[in-house]
């Protein structure tokens, strides 16, 4: 399969130490399996910092997400299970994840989650009130979380 990563920058060779702590699934590589959604993050970074947009397009054998090589983690949809999983994660302590899965698949945190996670977090909503209001966003797009060295060498850049 192909996954995608928006940037500024044509990445070489993925350094996970220069991945922003407090992320959804925890300190590590994130990728899309949606081009455009890529591209648009892409376009959203050069816009906040300058540059131009990248797409970054890597291939991954997929069949290495059940066969047993590594460990994964799969959220199929906004469930009260990834909910606390990225409220952990983004509120870990140490800045680093506090899980140990080698990939871990699952929706995505957009602008629109992000002001609900917000709201969560300033006890405006409880996690019931959280999840009832993704339950009336539009789609939903998977990023592909990729934490661990054992992870990144199965990624072949294109």
């Amino acid at each position: 399969m192909k996954l995608y990563h928006g940037s500024t920058v044509e990445i070489k060779e993925i350094d996970i130490a220069k991945s922003k702590p407090n992320k959804d699934f925890g300190r590590g590589f994130y990728l899309s399996a949606d081009r455009m959604q890529a591209q648009r993050l892409a376009e959203y970074k050069a816009y906040q910092i300058g540059g131009n947009p990248v797409v970054n397009v890597y291939d991954f054998d997929e069949r290495l997400l059940t066969d047993g090589t590594l460990k994964v983690r799969r959220f199929d949809s906004y469930s009260k299970d990834w909910a606390e999983f990225i409220f952990a994660n983004r509120q870990s302590k140490t800045g680093e994840s506090i899980h140990d899965y080698d990939v871990v698949i699952g929706p995505i945190a957009n602008d629109k989650v992000g002001v609900q996670v917000r709201k969560y977090f300033d006890k405006e909503i409880t996690l019931e009130t959280f999840l009832e209001n993704l339950k009336y966003m539009k789609g939903i797009t998977f990023q592909y979380f990729f934490g661990t060295e054992k992870a990144i060498k199965y990624l072949r850049k294109l």
